[in-house]
């Protein structure tokens, strides 16, 4: 099934090189921001208080955060557990305050505004849970990364292994330079994601590499890049498919998910639409450049003779 049907190839090897310098310019930005400004980490990497009260009736989430914010807690998260009456607030840690301190201050501001509000139940995160959180996060992303290398080194080619690798890592870097950046909450549910996206934008780049490797045995004529745009185009429809339906199930929890789930979203957005264009124009031309040929993946005598004697 296409999409749309393309007669010719789109040279997109052709801008490769300008591409690349986007990329790369990008990547570096990126980096500079983490290692200068950090990550904006949540209650679940930095410690603080969660609060699970019931409200006698249905409970307005806004004027939760509103009241919290003018009781001195900012950057509070609030959010329904099961009905609307029971609410879950995380409360990062407040200098001068004890994780208890914290608890009991908000519940009395709370209380206050609603006298039927019911405390269910107190847990104070401490800042050694937060660090080995941050840590085991940090662990899986390296594994994952691994993982994918090794698996593309023996699916296909030591060089398309490297340049799935690197656009794997310029996914990621990107999309916590952005948090960084715009200081966005860091949580769990945002790893989540960005795990979600190593693989989303591994599986979209091995749908390239495997129609390029594919086409290194079919097509006897052409430049190494004509294969490749080939490739790239020939798998345009099925790209543009499955990124549009993907992007439309995030966006609707972007905007209609409510503030528990946006930040997760956010970084699905951003990281389906960085992928894409990593697979396309970041891993295929890093190929490219690594000297990639026909005869790094000709296939065995009996197969050459079969496919020499097609018309």
């Amino acid at each position: 099934m296409e999409f749309f049907h393309i007669k010719h190839d789109i040279p997109f090897m052709r801008y490769a090189r300008v591409t690349t310098i986007i990329s790369a310019l990008t990547f570096i930005a990126a980096v500079w921001m983490l290692a200068t400004r950090g990550l904006n980490l949540g209650v679940d990497f930095t410690g603080g208080t969660v609060m699970e009260v019931v409200y006698p009736g249905p409970a307005r989430l806004d004027e939760v955060r509103t009241l919290l914010a003018r009781s001195g807690f900012n950057d509070t998260t609030v959010q329904n557990l099961g009905t609307s009456s029971d609410v879950l607030i995380r409360l990062p840690a407040k200098a001068g305050l004890t994780s208890a301190q914290v608890g009991d201050r908000a519940y009395a501001a709370l209380r206050a505004q609603a006298p039927g509000l019911q405390l269910r139940r107190v847990d104070y995160i401490g800042p050694e849970v937060g660090k080995e959180l941050f840590n085991d996060g940090a662990l899986a992303l390296l594994l994952v990364s691994f993982g994918i290398t090794i698996y593309l080194a023996f699916r296909f080619e030591w060089r398309f292994a490297i340049g799935a690798i690197v656009a794997t890592v310029h996914d990621v870097v990107i999309l916590l330079g952005l948090f960084s950046f715009f200081r966005w909450d860091f949580s769990l549910t945002v790893l989540a994601a960005v795990l979600a996206i190593l693989g989303y934008s591994v599986n979209d780049t091995v749908v390239v590499f495997d129609r390029i490797r594919e086409n290194f045995r079919k097509l006897r004529k052409g430049t190494i890049s004509q294969v490749i745009d080939n490739a790239i185009t020939r798998t345009l429809s099925r790209t543009v498919m499955t990124h549009v339906m993907t992007q439309l199930m995030v966006l609707s929890m972007l905007f209609l998910g409510g503030r528990v789930l946006f930040y997760f979203a956010l970084a699905l957005t951003i990281g389906i639409v960085v992928g894409t264009y990593s697979s396309v124009l970041v891993a295929s031309p890093i190929v490219m450049w690594l000297g990639i040929s026909r005869d790094d993946l000709l296939p065995s005598r009996k197969e050459t003779a079969q496919y020499d004697a097609r018309p």
